[in-house]
């Protein structure tokens, strides 16, 4: 199998994107439910005494980790969930008022709470790429789905560049290999043996691969390989959607990926496109357990545009 991550980085694609953000939508009043979520519960699964995975049925999985200083959160659901993820976290056992909130990438579905949480004047910590998508408009090609940028108050108020640290048992990372977009981190609770990876890594059919905002399948082999390093047999990972992973499930994601990878590069070197890519069926063994793949292998194999065809 190629090294995707040995790859030289030749041009990002020539569409024209003014940046990234989540869907800007106002924070509910306290005490008040987004619609449609009073009725609406939160499942919770227990980690440890003070680790939990907070999911609301159709919105992504937050880490909430308690303390007697307050609650901290790795990604914050959409705006639309906010409210009752906030109540959610209020009810954990030693939770509190979210005192810093981690966001893994730039998409609405992680970043919905930052404009509670930076109104609160708490800490919104991000990679700086995060940043930098959340600071102007972004538009998706293929589906011309537009989102705008976040407010000033709701962007990321500290950013790093490569790792940083909250305490002795909390690290983060910066997964430069662009999986799901060019700004994913990881967060790694040492003392639960933890990973919270965001959407780098799906639990829950095949991904969206991102390429408008970096994004690209050859990343997702990369990162697949690189958390390998920091996860062990006994690590508990927690993907973006989906149920809690193990060190298996990574391997034998990067098994799939890095097939499927090897596939399109092979079609993108003949010539082919992205309707011949999806006809040539490169996902056809996975299928009955991942589902229909053709949008995904249209995404994935555009994706390889900006990375491997430096003319496209």
């Amino acid at each position: 199998m190629k090294n995707p991550g040995s790859t030289t980085r030749r041009q990002m694609l020539k569409t024209s994107i003014a940046g990234a953000a989540g869907v800007l939508l106002g924070a509910p009043a306290p005490g008040l439910a987004a619609s449609g979520q009073a009725a609406t519960p939160a499942s919770v699964q227990k980690l440890s005494d003070d680790l939990f995975v907070v999911t609301i049925p159709g919105e992504a999985n937050v880490v909430a980790q308690t303390s007697a200083g307050g609650a901290m959160l790795v990604d914050g659901a959409s705006a639309a969930a906010s409210d009752a993820l906030m109540r959610a976290v209020a009810s954990l056992p030693g939770g509190g008022p979210v005192q810093t909130l981690i966001n893994t990438h730039w998409h609405p579905e992680q970043t919905g709470s930052n404009e509670l949480v930076g109104k609160a004047g708490k800490t919104i910590i991000a990679q700086e790429n995060t940043r930098l998508w959340l600071t102007t408009d972004v538009v998706w090609p293929w589906n011309d789905r537009r989102f705008k940028r976040l407010p000033k108050i709701a962007q990321p108020n500290k950013t790093f560049y490569t790792t940083g640290q909250l305490n002795a048992d909390v690290r983060y990372g910066y997964i430069p290999d662009a999986a799901h977009t060019d700004g994913d981190l990881y967060v790694y609770f040492s003392r639960q043996n933890v990973l919270a990876v965001g959407d780098a890594v799906s639990g829950a059919g095949w991904p969206v691969v991102d390429y408008t905002t970096g994004g690209w399948i050859g990343g997702m082999v990369g990162a697949l390989q690189r958390l390998q390093t920091i996860a062990n047999a006994e690590t508990r990972i927690v993907p973006g959607r989906g149920p809690v992973l193990g060190l298996a499930d990574l391997k034998a994601q990067y098994q799939m990926y890095g097939t499927i990878y090897e596939r399109l590069t092979t079609l993108l070197n003949k010539g082919r496109g992205p309707d011949e890519a999806v006809a040539a069926k490169p996902t056809k063994e996975f299928d009955e357990k991942m589902g229909n793949p053709d949008e995904f292998v249209r995404r994935a194999f555009e994706s390889l545009w900006g990375y491997l065809s430096p003319d496209a």
